[in-house]
């Protein structure tokens, strides 16, 4: 919940640093004179790349937090196996094991987007973000898949 908090508080925050950045852009395109127009415009495509980033990082969130949602119902999610060091963070040898283990499954079962969200997560425990990203689109991917077929046979 705390991380749930803490994203629209930071999205809140980049959305009033848009707005403001914006408005900048837009006072420097009413100048008029060619240099200001051109900085104006550069500064307006700033915030519109912002936006799509912020967008497109909600829709990834959103869409992992139903899959875990499912597999939640489906008593599939993985259960937290890992040792910790005394301060609470996960030890590194211990997530490594996990993720041989995830990654055997995966390799097992590729079609299947439940393997790809626990191999998303082993990742993530193994301090691997972008793999545990790009594991967890393979995943939200091969699910929408798994839907639209079943919603067209």
């Amino acid at each position: 919940m705390r991380a749930k908090i803490t994203y629209f508080a930071l999205a809140a925050v980049l959305v009033v640093y848009f707005g403001l950045v914006g408005s900048r852009g837009v006072l420097l395109i009413r100048e008029g004179t060619a240099l200001t127009v051109t900085f104006g415009v550069a500064v307006l495509v700033l915030p519109l790349i912002g936006i799509w980033f912020l967008w497109k990082t909600t829709q990834f969130a959103r869409r992992a937090n139903q899959l875990a949602a499912e597999l939640e119902a489906e008593g599939g999610l993985p259960v937290d196996e890992l040792k910790r060091t005394p301060s609470g963070r996960i030890d590194r040898d211990s997530a490594d094991a996990v993720f041989a283990q995830r990654r055997a499954e995966t390799e097992d079962t590729p079609d299947d987007w439940r393997c790809w969200f626990r191999l998303a997560v082993a990742y993530h425990d193994a301090r691997d973000t972008p793999r545990a990203r790009n594991a967890m689109q393979r995943a939200i991917a091969l699910h929408d898949a798994a839907e639209t077929a079943s919603a067209q046979a």
